[in-house]
């Protein structure tokens, strides 16, 4: 059996000289790389609501650094979000809505959590961006 910590690498074959699609597969998810680079449409986890936009986030708590965006669950169209909080008593859940500010670089009182609170797929309201001006700001933020 495969190490669970190396994920499994598969190229594609490219017959016309373009650039290979390179898919990493890990526990069962896949994370697509186009020349090495993120490649998800994420456009799936944002959802426009009359007071601004929807994000459908998956949390990993306790996590060793704080992260967002942290990947795409093509499955289950979410964004991945880590936060080195634990998940007692909202702590996890201020340090996303502190986190996703931050990254998106607005006021922290224009995040919230709209369903999930005690669970790990949370949907978080951004208000006053629509879709297109959301993905345009998580697209523009540098990945470490």
């Amino acid at each position: 059996m495969r190490d669970r910590q190396r994920p499994a690498r598969v190229k594609t074959q490219v017959k016309n000289g373009s650039t290979p699609l390179v898919i990493h597969v890990r526990y069962c998810r896949a994370t697509f790389l186009y020349e090495g680079t993120p490649m998800p449409d994420i456009a799936d986890a944002l959802l426009e609501d009359r007071h601004g936009t929807i994000i459908a986030l998956e949390v990993s708590p306790n996590s060793k650094t704080n992260s967002f965006p942290a990947g795409y669950n093509e499955w289950r169209k979410t964004i991945g979000c880590r936060v080195t909080a634990p998940a007692v008593e909202g702590k996890a859940n201020r340090a996303i809505i502190t986190l996703v500010s931050e990254r998106l670089a607005i006021p922290s009182f224009r995040v919230s959590i709209q369903s999930g609170a005690t669970s790990s797929q949370k949907r978080v309201l951004v208000e006053g961006m629509n879709k297109k001006d959301l993905l345009v700001r998580i697209h523009d933020i540098p990945t470490h």
